[in-house]
């Protein structure tokens, strides 16, 4: 089920997992959530970075969780960048995400509960 990113906010995670196409969040009350993106024809979709130590997200209630996407004005055809900022009282964690495409696919990421 598509839920929103902001539904992390007052959650308190207990794991947090990369992998290059998913980020899995499991919280303290037993959610699971995924960040990722159904890969289709002519278009791709990455983590490209995490900036920040995961560790600082767990154990304590998420304060910040927003989403914003910028342009990428270097891609070929169409790019976006998505940024997902998570803070809890230990620290900030960004989480940047790559989309390119020809123009007609989707290059935004999902968010469900699982």
């Amino acid at each position: 089920m598509t839920v929103a990113f902001t539904d992390l906010l007052g959650q308190t995670l207990t794991e947090v997992i990369v992998h290059d196409d998913e980020i899995i969040f499991e919280t303290e009350a037993g959610n699971r959530y995924k960040q990722l993106h159904q890969q289709d024809c002519c278009e791709s979709v990455w983590v490209e970075d995490v900036c920040g130590d995961t560790k600082d997200l767990l154990g304590r209630p998420v304060l910040v969780a927003e989403e914003s996407t910028e342009c990428d004005e270097g891609a070929s055809d169409s790019g976006t960048w998505t940024f997902y900022r998570l803070a809890t009282s230990k620290g900030w964690v960004t989480i940047r995400w790559c989309g390119q495409s020809n123009g007609y696919y989707s290059e935004s990421v999902g968010f469900i509960e699982c």
